[in-house]
């Protein structure tokens, strides 16, 4: 049986790809307004004690993102990233992706 560590996930930026925006997104939808991701604030915070998704969190991030949380909270550690337990992952969305860091705490 797998051991799971407490994590904590923090939302360190959104972004809008404006030049994505501009040639992909029907007009009518950008007339109404095309801009970062209303999910999540910049510097918001989830702690997991278990690998199920935290409550208000975007169910379509999560898919993204859990396979790393899953890791992170296993032991698992990445060597292009400096500090072991880290892991800096995104959401797919192609226009106004997400980005999260993961750790061990």
């Amino acid at each position: 049986m797998k051991t799971f560590r407490k994590t904590k996930i923090t939302v360190l930026d959104k972004l809008v790809l404006e030049h994505l925006v501009n040639e992909y997104v029907a007009d009518e939808r950008k007339e109404k307004g095309f801009g970062v991701c209303s999910a999540f604030e910049k510097g918001q915070e989830f702690i997991l004690e278990n690998p199920g998704m935290p409550e208000g969190f975007c169910s379509w991030a999560w898919a993204d993102i859990h396979r790393e949380v899953i890791a992170v909270m296993t032991g698992a550690d990445f060597p292009w990233v400096k500090q072991e337990g880290l892991a800096v992952v995104c959401c797919t969305d192609a226009f106004r992706p997400v980005v999260f860091k993961i750790e061990r705490v």
